[in-house]
């Protein structure tokens, strides 16, 4: 008998349930909720204005000399205000950028959310097929060490060659190492699953969703509305935009600030008012470097965002015609495919019993019948991730 990681009491576990587990609670959305958090930071901190500047100062201090030096007497002494005035809009076009950053991180974390759920499906209709195809091999293991005690006894008792019998047992032999390959492939698929999940455990489950349930016809896709609606086309349009802003934002910064000075000053003992201007001459650094670096990454944003869009297109058409085909393999073909190689299996059994034919046309037989239903459940697997890959082709999240 052989054994498996499936043991009675597994958890049941359905594609849909894994994809909400996945995004509930996967590592890398943790670390992309933390860089949205620290864009809601920047964004606070671009809103804020500038500090004021305090400054005192004290002039014609002398510690020698005739006549006696007398501080408050012969010292010029200032005490004033320095105020910062932002010019150009600097602090609204500050504002939008953050804002788009935040939204651009946003973005980025609903792409990795839709990849995440995207890979969670393919790796769940994978770990399905390779169960079930684990399942017959043991269900036919099982099946087939009747027939080596079957074979036995007519060897026992004389009615059949003993060669006959070594060849039942090296089949035998075979579907038991088929069967073990069969075995670790699922092992490995559903740990490929829960590794998908951000799992840091890997138990033994059942998949609730059927293999061989056939969904509906999916209608043919609207592109446009997939270029709409997917995650990364609206981030790579957000960068789009949140170039735009960085471009204003250089352009406002290439003007020059105004200081405005007010205050206190006191000489020769006397109190007076004191108030100023300050602002930088544009003559040499009109911020040019960076308009023209927020320029080229406007460009550089704006041509991702066409490749981008081109790239969807032709993965969506590329996966409707994948499903297309997968469709018309499981519909028309599969299922008269099984049907044949079990009548032909029937067929072999009930002549090598009347002895009509030999060992080896019926073990041929049973590999055939074995490979078509591996064939089976394998393209079955296939069409439901053709399905998968097209919903998510289409932007679907969840």
């Amino acid at each position: 008998m052989m054994q498996h990681a499936a043991a009675y009491g597994q958890s049941s576990l359905t594609v849909q349930e894994a994809v909400s587990r996945a995004l509930g609670a996967h590592p890398a959305l943790s670390a992309s909720e933390g860089r949205v958090a620290a864009s809601e930071g920047l964004q606070l901190q671009a809103g804020l204005m500038p500090n004021p500047r305090l400054i005192l100062q004290t002039e014609n201090t002398r510690p020698y000399g005739n006549p006696a030096f007398q501080f408050w007497r012969d010292t010029d002494n200032f005490a004033f205000l320095q105020q910062p005035i932002e010019t150009g809009g600097k602090r609204n076009r500050r504002v939008e950028a953050a804002s788009l950053a935040v939204e651009r991180a946003e973005r980025e974390r609903d792409v990795l959310r839709w990849t995440i759920a995207a890979r969670v499906r393919q790796a769940y209709w994978q770990a399905a097929g390779a169960r079930r195809i684990y399942d017959l091999f043991a269900e036919t293991v099982r099946n087939f060490g009747q027939v080596v005690e079957y074979h036995e006894l007519r060897v026992r008792e004389g009615a059949m060659a003993e060669v006959d019998l070594i060849r039942i047992r090296l089949e035998a032999e075979r579907l038991a190492i088929a069967a073990n390959a069969a075995s670790l492939e699922a092992d490995r698929a559903r740990i490929a699953l829960f590794r998908e999940m951000g799992a840091t455990e890997f138990p033994a489950v059942t998949y609730a969703d059927p293999l061989d349930q056939w969904p509906g016809a999916i209608p043919a896709p609207n592109v446009e509305q997939a270029l709409e609606n997917r995650p990364d086309l609206r981030l790579a349009r957000t960068a789009v935009e949140a170039s735009r802003r960085n471009v204003a934002l250089q352009r406002a910064n290439a003007t020059p600030n105004v200081d405005l000075v007010f205050g206190w000053k006191r000489t020769s003992g006397l109190d007076t008012m004191i108030g100023g201007l300050q602002w930088d001459l544009p003559f040499l650094n009109r911020n040019q470097g960076n308009v023209a670096a927020a320029g080229g990454e406007l460009r550089a944003a704006e041509a991702s965002l066409a490749a981008a869009s081109a790239l969807a297109r032709a993965e969506v058409n590329s996966a409707r015609a994948d499903y297309e085909i997968r469709r018309r393999q499981v519909t028309q073909y599969l299922g008269t495919l099984r049907d044949r190689a079990a009548e032909s299996q029937r067929i072999a059994q009930a002549a090598y019993r009347e002895g009509g034919s030999d060992l080896l046309r019926l073990l041929d037989a049973e590999r055939t019948q074995i490979e078509a239903q591996v064939l089976y459940y394998r393209t079955l697997a296939e069409y439901r991730q053709s399905i998968a890959a097209l919903e998510s082709a289409m932007g679907v999240i969840q």
